[in-house]
């Protein structure tokens, strides 16, 4: 039976270190989500996750359990990425050098190297310097991230923090129950009290740290001063969307975005050109759609980007049909720039490639019909077209027709789910202001254009938003209610997220604004070709991102939510004002004003706050339980402050005795003023001879502490206490009978 409880011990601490292990490895996959492809994230994920369950559970030799967990590990790759819509190798004769094998190696040495470094801690910090070691690593390397990189991790910190900890208090009970097996199973008797202890501990650290105040430090660090002497800015807007990790010098500047998870952040205007485009029509130059959005930013729907081969001259499939009637326009595109871009930018929609440059490969152009991107595979330094030319179909939307169509008539009742996405997670203050906003419209047409106008009308352009104001997580719900200010990416993003909670599917496009036409004085790249009078010149300022809705048969329409830009939409009503022109309504501006002031209020993120009330409940209970632990100490508390001195236990007596005395009265037991405690109790006796037996004992004891020269015990004025209580119940039945 020993060795039982000692092999069950053995195997709870080894569960609870295994645990903290993975908890300090979840943080940095956290950090990682959003520079790794989501494939290499779920894979790390997959492979630290079956570390740890093998090592935890499986009653196995060291070296079994490596094997087992390496099989596992590349069986989850192959899954993973199979699922993912990646290429994987059949296993044939063939496979051994197969070009989908070697695309299996990059990930499978990610998922090597993690499950390396678990196994490696698990088995190495087994001291309380070494697992000190590992976690103040871990801590040095999030905070150092914090501040060199744009990434937050002050709740990757707490956890590293917290589990730091909880492992600390597991490797110390674990070697306690090595070294004094007796004590051990001396303490194991009492579980509760341990765990207690522990978690009142860990509470009093938790809300000490929620509720530190704030105080500027008194030195500067060395970085902030070499910031600061190098006339360098320490807010937050050195980063934006540039898709880059690491901190820039210097405030970034505006142009085509790679990187569209994490935006938000300000940046410079960058006037320099990036390409002239010779069209009959005025349009947005479409690039990339993003689909799924994750809190901070646009991520992509695994295995979209599969598309298919492009023939010159040859028309494109569409993604969808459509019945709105569309113009043919053509454009020739001259890059004046040597940057490489991952797609062709068009007028929507693009149907056929009519021109590439001799040194690009048309066998390299894809075309992405979910989205209808032209992509280039491949990148290669100063291997993009210098020019090409697109032939697209714009459509001629019928506003008042579509105006006027209810939401079964547009979707039948089942719109396409992928662009509804919502996160887990997302606020309902934003859903449940879209729909306030909404409310007075009947038809989806109409709800759009209401968000639209509300945006334009309530929040300010800036392309240095004010990130202080920002306390939510959320992108979109941080923008609605706290900062009020940004750039394309706000409004694009915010109008996306609240369209969707209406349940209008949306999506997310990226790409450049018209430009302008009169650049005549820029000269294209190969020095010859000169740029018409007709044409639109293009710069990095005029990186643009608006918002694409479908709307059935109609198909995706475009729609302009960022202030100061208007979207050059074809109507085929000549005299009728652009979708951006509309006024919002008197009411709508003065709900703006008073929305955010009435749901403001949530400054911690939701599993900060859940953590802070636990450990306030935790706090509350121990404290009630100290109080209960005392109550005899604070029942003679009064009768020590009469008396100005310690209480013996013959005044404990006495002191018990007045108590129960003021019991018996109020259950009807009245003591004449001029009647002593043995004339009281003589006459309760004869008046109810069942009392007799309780009232006896406590009679004695009194007369022993006040009248005997006897010393009291301590025992007595307990066995005081127990004889009342016996007495307050048989009063009961007395009274009952």
């Amino acid at each position: 039976m020993r060795l039982w409880l000692d092999k069950l011990s053995t195997t709870f601490f080894n569960t609870l270190t295994v645990l903290w292990i993975w908890i300090i490895g979840m943080q940095w996959v956290s950090f990682t989500e959003s520079i790794w492809l989501s494939e290499t994230t779920a894979i790390v994920i997959a492979a630290i996750t079956i570390t740890a369950v093998i090592e935890a559970l499986i009653p196995l030799k060291q070296v079994f359990r490596l094997v087992l967990q390496f099989l596992l590990i590349l069986y989850s790759v192959f899954k993973l990425l199979e699922a993912g819509g990646r290429p994987v190798p059949s296993f044939g004769p063939d496979t051994v050098l197969s070009d989908e094998l070697m695309y299996l190696f990059p990930y499978v040495w990610f998922a090597v190297a993690a499950w390396a470094i678990f196994v490696f801690i698990f088995l190495w910090a087994k001291t309380k310097r070494r697992i000190l070691f590992v976690v103040g690593l871990n801590v040095i390397g999030l905070a150092v991230l914090d501040s060199f990189t744009k990434v937050t991790l002050w709740d990757e910190t707490a956890w590293v923090a917290g589990a730091g900890m909880g492992w600390l208090v597991t490797n110390h009970f674990n070697r306690f129950r090595r070294r004094f097996p007796q004590g051990w199973v001396n303490l194991s008797r009492s579980p509760f009290k341990i765990i207690a202890n522990i978690l009142v501990i860990f509470s009093l650290i938790i809300v000490a740290g929620v509720n530190m105040p704030h105080i500027n430090p008194t030195l500067t660090d060395p970085y902030t001063a070499w910031r600061e002497w190098s006339g360098v800015p320490l807010s937050g807007i050195s980063t934006s969307g540039t898709g880059t990790l690491i901190e820039a010098p210097v405030e970034s500047s505006s142009g085509y975005g790679r990187g569209d998870n994490d935006l938000g952040s300000g940046f410079n205007f960058d006037y320099s050109p990036v390409m002239s485009v010779s069209a009959e029509e005025r349009s947005y130059w479409r690039g990339e759609t993003r689909a799924v959005y994750s809190g901070t930013g646009w991520a992509d729907r695994s295995g979209r980007r599969s598309g298919a081969d492009v023939g010159i001259g040859e028309s494109l499939p569409d993604e969808e049909t459509s019945s709105v009637p569309t113009k043919t326009v053509k454009q020739t595109v001259t890059m004046l720039n040597d940057t490489e871009y991952p797609v062709l930018f068009g007028a929507y929609k693009i149907r056929e490639v009519q021109m590439l440059d001799e040194v690009i490969d048309p066998e390299r152009l894809s075309w992405v019909s979910e989205g209808a991107e032209l992509h280039l595979q491949e990148e290669r330094n100063g291997d993009y077209p210098k020019s090409y030319t697109l032939v697209s179909e714009v459509p001629v939307i019928p506003l008042e027709e579509l105006r006027g169509k209810t939401y079964s008539e547009l979707y039948g009742g089942s719109p396409d789910d992928a662009y509804l996405q919502i996160p887990r997670n997302f606020p309902d203050r934003v859903t449940d202001l879209a729909k306030q906003i909404t409310e007075s419209a009947e038809t989806p047409y109409d709800k759009v254009i209401l968000l639209q106008q509300y945006l334009q009308s309530n929040y300010s352009y800036t392309n240095t938003p004010d990130l202080s104001r920002k306390q939510s997580e959320d992108f979109v719900d941080s923008f609605l209610f706290e900062v009020r200010e940004g750039y394309c990416d706000y409004f694009s993003t915010a109008m996306v997220m609240m369209t969707r909670s209406l349940d209008i599917p949306a999506r997310w496009v990226k790409g450049y604004a018209p430009g302008n036409s009169s650049v005549s004085e820029y000269i294209p790249m190969d020095g010859q070709s000169p740029v018409s009078s007709g044409t639109y010149t293009v710069t990095n300022a005029d990186a643009h991102s608006w918002v694409e809705v479908y709307f059935g048969d109609y198909g995706w329409i475009p729609i302009e939510a960022t202030p100061g830009f208007s979207m050059p939409l074809l109507t085929g009503e000549p005299e009728a004002e652009p979708v951006v022109q509309e006024e919002v309504q008197e009411e709508e501006q003065e709900e703006a004003e008073t929305t955010p002031a009435n749901t403001s209020g949530d400054q911690s993120s939701g599993w900060g706050k859940g953590i802070g009330i636990a450990a306030a409940v935790v706090i509350g209970l121990w404290i009630v339980y100290i109080l209960w632990r005392m109550r005899i100490n604070l029942r003679f508390a009064g009768a020590r402050l009469r008396a100005g001195k310690p209480l013996s236990a013959a005044d404990k007596v006495i002191a018990e005795t007045e108590r129960w005395l003021r019991s018996v009265q109020r259950k009807g037991l009245v003591r004449q003023d001029n009647e002593t405690l043995r004339e009281s109790v003589r006459r309760w006796s004869e008046a109810h001879p069942l009392l007799e037996p309780q009232l006896k004992p406590l009679l004695q004891q009194f007369e022993a502490a006040r009248y005997s020269p006897a010393e009291v015990s301590e025992e007595q004025w307990r066995l005081v206490q127990a004889d009342a209580e016996v007495l307050k119940k048989m009063i009961r039945k007395v009274r009952l009978a």
